[in-house]
């Protein structure tokens, strides 16, 4: 597993590599470093994941995909952002930024292959209306919806405290302590640790 920060908002960008095949997660940015780093992993690019549809895990979206030919999969209530700056939030930062249209919708129980490795869609909202988990053999990908100390913010347009909190139940209930958690910022660290130092997890009732 690789991880590489990308882009102004340090947005955590990871290569999973299985066998002759490569998935890109969340590449938010400095495309030129992410497909570098592609390159010297060896294999073929398979997919490029978001893990939902804001511009900090999107921006690289189409570099990416146009040097190596890479499907693009995101959870299907977010993909009508990526073709809406507002939606994607770029508006705010001052630019009209847009994404290729993805290849396929993920949903609740889908399975992503790449390589001899299988993720498991688990569809969280909260931080946005279609935000997904990817979970595998001893590690997932959280995204913005869980990060080792924290969460993703609800506040910005489709978020919910609500849905957040429910996913986080959710998430609760089916990782176990060992699992190590690859959030959208911030560092890995196992799901234990997390229900140590992570308040938002206190809050849902989750007990160590």
């Amino acid at each position: 597993m690789e991880r590489l920060v990308v882009g102004p908002l340090a947005t955590n960008c990871y290569i999973l590599k299985s066998g002759a095949e490569l998935a890109v997660v969340d590449p938010g940015g400095d495309a030129e470093i992410v497909l570098a780093r592609a390159k010297e992993l060896g294999g073929n690019v398979k997919y490029v994941i978001d893990t939902h549809g804001h511009i900090d895990h999107i921006a690289a979206n189409r570099e990416v995909i146009e040097a190596t030919g890479a499907q693009l999969l995101i959870g299907e209530l977010d993909a009508k952002l990526l073709a809406h700056p507002d939606g994607n939030l770029s508006s705010l930062m001052g630019m009209r930024l847009t994404s290729p249209a993805p290849n396929r919708l993920l949903k609740e129980g889908d399975k992503v292959v790449v390589g001899e490795a299988e993720m498991k869609v688990l569809h969280t909202p909260g931080h946005t209306p279609g935000g997904i988990c990817l979970l595998a053999s001893g590690y997932a990908f959280t995204g913005d919806t869980l990060f080792v100390d924290s969460i993703g913010r609800v506040d910005f347009p489709g978020g919910s405290e609500g849905q957040m909190l429910a996913s986080l139940s959710r998430l609760q209930a089916v990782l176990s302590k060992e699992t190590e958690l690859y959030p959208g910022h911030g560092e890995s660290g196992a799901f234990g640790r997390a229900l140590l130092v992570n308040p938002f997890l206190g809050s849902i009732g989750v007990s160590v």
